[in-house]
């Protein structure tokens, strides 16, 4: 069960998402819990894998929203990169901040 506690050792500003969140501590969690629902980071990996640049950048904007409105450090860091080399839709191997995203995603998922 997705806990405070949990979030707080995996390494989420669990304060600043729950200022985001009026203190309510299962408004936060809940909102948690949608975004470890969403799919759209393997949409990423496809879409840089084909070359979709421009989706790609959307997508990953999109993310690092996300991650970042619920403080979600660990994963918000390596989206973020991501983001800011697509923003200017620069070719290089993404795959080690992929990698790092998934690993901190599953982590998440395992809390």
């Amino acid at each position: 069960m997705l806990t405070i506690e949990k979030l707080r050792e995996y390494g989420a500003d669990v304060d600043e998402g729950l200022a985001r969140c009026m203190n309510m501590e299962a408004f936060y969690i809940g909102l948690v819990g949608k975004a470890l629902a969403d799919n759209r980071l393997p949409l990423l990996e496809q879409q840089i894998g084909e070359g979709d640049l421009n989706a790609a950048f959307e997508t990953a904007h999109a993310l690092k929203g996300m991650y970042a409105n619920l403080s979600l450090t660990p994963l918000t860091k390596p989206v973020s990169e991501i983001t800011e080399l697509l923003r200017s839709r620069t070719k290089t191997d993404y795959s080690p901040l992929l990698t790092e995203a998934t690993v901190q995603f599953d982590a998440l998922c395992n809390l």
